[in-house]
């Protein structure tokens, strides 16, 4: 009886040279179902260097020589905020598939274009948040849709962390910078995959750069269903990424991290029964969030939806339209109201 080959890996292209693309590149280097096949750059000697440093067996000076490659199966793309949907579009209207990364895009109108010409070319578009691959995140689920908690009531989520480089991208306005954009969008996620529908409105407060986007914000988003959720993003505090999630039944509390570390360990903190019931400590390996979050989007691309992990499309375009309320919500000091789907 004649053994059947293996499926070949995604070979998968970066458009960018930028710090993230190359924590991506080493976390998926060990993976056995896809390879980083080439990156391209606008600047064709820093595609070398990468390339070389990287081990890449090619480089372009071009996005658009990469996506021209027809050995190039899928994109992540990295790129600035502001510029996710242009180029996510054209390696969809290319016939790529794309894992980009967060958020998706800078307004709902941006997703709702790159969705329709993912679906239009038949290919696989998704959003990045390497926490959503960890087991960590994957026993959370596994307790909300168990009942452990009851019908969630109560979220609390935060990720900041200090920056005062007012030259960094992240606070530049035209490029899509902001806290709520970096990091703030981990804990709207978050509070998106818990409640499981969209946002019905949203209240936010904001600290503003002198750049003009906003150094620290706080929200409160509220679900049809009853959730109400607090969040927070800056760029202001310490180091910390902190979610509380509660019901009638009992008590999470996660870091929702997307690289797991020693210093940093994957541990869910569920207590339920009576108030005085001890806090259980459930451990869970750890892994790489860019190698399980791309081994995702392989088997997605593979095996279909039901292999990814990570957000779909319906939340991807929630979520953005829970940042845009938010941000209107902060800059208008009024509460803003998200049209049902």
């Amino acid at each position: 009886m004649p053994t059947q080959s293996p499926t070949p890996p995604l070979r998968l292209g970066i458009l960018s040279t930028a710090k993230i693309a190359r924590l991506f590149a080493a976390g998926v280097r060990s993976s056995a179902t896809l390879t980083v096949a080439a990156v391209a750059s606008r600047d064709p000697a820093k595609a070398e260097q990468f390339a070389h440093e990287m081990m890449i067996p090619r480089h372009y000076g071009s996005y658009e020589d990469l996506l021209a490659d027809p050995e190039i199966d899928a994109i992540y793309n990295p790129l600035p905020n502001s510029l996710h949907a242009e180029w996510s579009i054209r390696a969809a209207a290319a016939h790529k598939h794309v894992l980009c990364e967060k958020p998706l895009a800078v307004s709902a109108a941006q997703a709702r274009a790159m969705f329709a010409e993912a679906e239009r070319n038949g290919i696989y578009l998704v959003e990045g948040y390497p926490y959503r691959a960890q087991p960590q995140t994957l026993k959370l689920q596994e307790l909300l849709d168990s009942g452990a908690l009851g019908p969630v009531q109560m979220l609390q989520a935060g990720f900041g962390f200090t920056m005062n480089n007012e030259t960094n991208i992240r606070m530049a306005p035209a490029l899509g910078g902001g806290a709520l954009l970096d990091v703030g969008v981990y804990p709207v996620s978050l509070a998106r995959m818990v409640a499981k529908q969209r946002p019905s409105r949203v209240t936010a407060w904001a600290q503003w750069t002198n750049t003009g986007v906003d150094r620290t914000l706080v929200g409160t988003i509220e679900f049809p269903g009853g959730l109400l959720a607090q969040i927070a993003g800056s760029f202001a505090t310490h180091v910390y990424r902190q979610a509380l999630i509660a019901g009638p039944g009992g008590v999470i509390q996660t870091t929702f991290i997307n690289h797991p570390t020693a210093a940093n360990p994957p541990v869910l903190h569920f207590r339920h029964g009576s108030a005085d019931a001890p806090v259980e400590v459930i451990e869970l390996p750890a892994t790489n969030g860019f190698l399980a979050e791309a081994e995702s989007f392989a088997r997605l691309v593979r095996g279909g939806w039901s292999q990814w992990t990570g957000a779909t499309p319906a939340e991807s375009i929630d979520i953005m339209l829970t940042l845009e309320a938010l941000l209107e919500s902060a800059h208008s000091g009024k509460p803003v109201t998200i049209a049902a789907p």
